[in-house]
């Protein structure tokens, strides 16, 4: 006998309310394990694995890959101790009564769900049959199939005809069923590909597919004036919209929200300068090759920068704060968390270094290097992209010079960074070709006016101009 569990979309942490279904790890009729991964999701900070708290045999997934889900919906049902129906004891009604019995738990928590055994109690369940009743001897009403009693949730199967006779619509995907409504498709004339006569979208598509074939053929035998009017319609109707729509939602969504928001709420300005990296390029190549072939990990010119920044927080804390609106305050930040944007395939991220001003550039390069994989990967945590106080931005990496920077709200500041490339600079006196860099500053105007923001930015230049100047907070 088996009791049908249904696990739910978990609450993710960080005050996320959905996610969207990137990828199904399991399959109906699959066995799964207590804390087996089943489906890869991507919320608003990042793509996590979802596993499962219950072990058995998968009844029903919820969701499409590409659907969103909010917290608390069904995401799967599992037959929890199956065994053979033809075992069972039936009672007088044909009907098996069974008392779950206690088990281990699971023991990976996520929010939102436990990780002890459901509790006792007694659940009846209809023996097992094969969902395609025999044909009776006499005509009689037609057979339901029989099926596992489970909690509520969605209708994983729509009622109707099939065939010529009353029978289950095996549909589970709500989306499925809105597909074949707009196209005007009868499900109950699909046979399904997936597990036990299951109709998928490839199914739906296929229908609609052979729909427009035998409309176009209707139309080439109509008379000449109606063959006209029709191919019309019919190329209007099957033309492709000349529009790409893309959702904006998980991590593009995200920094959609911020980034409008950070323009409707914060009033930034922007100042920039252009320094001579010359010195600092000799100063990175001369402690990269004092350690060897085999002394550690290089230093990256980003770690350089940021130490830089988190000295020139040091003399500048104004810019490591934020604005407590509704308390009119401006509020002054105890630590460095020095955020980094990074380019990836499903976005911009912003990784936070935690506690940069207790770091060396040594450190802060192993750190950027480690989240970095993180990030390229879809491994990073919602908490590994949140809290950070400050934003350095390298847009260099792209091939362009300057930028103004949008403050990654609620931080205060950002400190772009375009590419160091060989420039005509005047140098003791005279034109030479030196490694130029540009340097802007977006700040909130709300927690300094220009002179700190411009003392800020004037600070960092000198460090990249000359490094010496950097052994003082060392």
């Amino acid at each position: 006998m088996a009791q049908v569990l249904e696990f739910k979309l978990p609450d993710l942490g960080e005050g996320l309310t959905e996610a969207e279904i990137v990828r199904w790890l399991v399959e109906v009729g699959d066995v799964v394990a207590i804390d087996q991964p089943v489906v890869e999701v991507e919320t608003a900070k990042a793509m996590v694995e979802v596993p499962c708290p219950y072990g058995g045999v998968v009844t029903a997934r919820f969701g499409e890959e590409g659907s969103e889900l909010p917290v608390g919906a069904p995401l799967l049902t599992v037959a929890v101790g199956a065994t053979d129906a033809s075992s069972a004891s039936p009672g007088d009604d044909g009907v098996a009564a069974e008392e779950p019995s206690g088990g281990s738990g699971s023991g990976n928590v996520l929010v939102g769900y436990g990780t002890g055994a459901p509790a006792a109690r007694r659940r009846r369940i209809r023996p097992e049959r094969n969902t395609a009743p025999t044909a009776p001897a006499a005509p009689t009403a037609p057979t339901a199939p029989a099926v596992v009693s489970a909690p509520s949730r969605p209708a994983p199967v729509a009622v109707g005809e099939v065939n010529g006779r009353q029978g289950p619509v095996a549909v589970v995907s709500p989306l499925v069923r809105r597909l074949a409504r707009q196209h005007e498709i009868d499900l109950r004339g699909l046979t399904g590909s997936g597990p036990d006569g299951l109709i998928l979208r490839a199914d739906v598509d296929s229908a609609i597919r052979q729909a427009g074939q035998v409309t176009e053929a209707a139309t080439r035998t109509a008379s000449q004036p109606v063959v006209a009017e029709a191919s019309t319609v019919q190329v209007s109707a099957a033309a492709p919209a000349t529009a790409e729509r893309i959702p904006l939602r998980g991590v593009r969504g995200a920094v959609a929200d911020k980034l409008s928001r950070s323009r409707s709420e914060i009033p930034d300005a922007t100042c920039w300068v252009d320094a001579d990296a010359t010195e600092l390029m000799a100063a990175r190549a001369a402690m990269n090759a004092a350690s060897g072939p085999s002394g550690g990990p290089k230093v990256s010119v980003l770690a350089l920068l940021a130490r830089i920044c988190t000295a020139a927080l040091n003399r500048y804390p104004e810019l490591n704060s934020t604005v407590d609106t509704a308390a009119r305050e401006i509020v002054r930040l105890p630590g460095v968390h020095l955020g980094f944007a990074a380019q990836t395939e499903r976005g911009l991220v912003v990784p936070v270094i935690r506690d940069a001003h207790t770091r060396n550039a040594e450190s802060i390069g192993a750190e950027i290097a480690r989240l970095t994989e993180l990030a390229r990967t879809g491994k990073l945590s919602p908490a590994q992209l949140t809290g950070g106080t400050f934003t350095l931005n390298n847009y260099g990496v792209f091939g362009v010079d300057g930028s103004t920077p949008i403050i990654n709200h609620p931080e205060a500041a950002m400190l772009g960074v375009g590419r160091i490339m060989p420039k005509p600079w005047v140098h003791n006196g005279e034109l030479a070709v030196r490694q130029v860099v540009q340097l802007s500053l977006t700040f909130d105007h709300r927690v300094c006016d220009g002179g700190t923001a411009g003392g800020f930015l004037r600070y960092v230049a000198d460090c990249v101009e000359q490094p010496a100047v950097l052994l003082r907070t060392l």
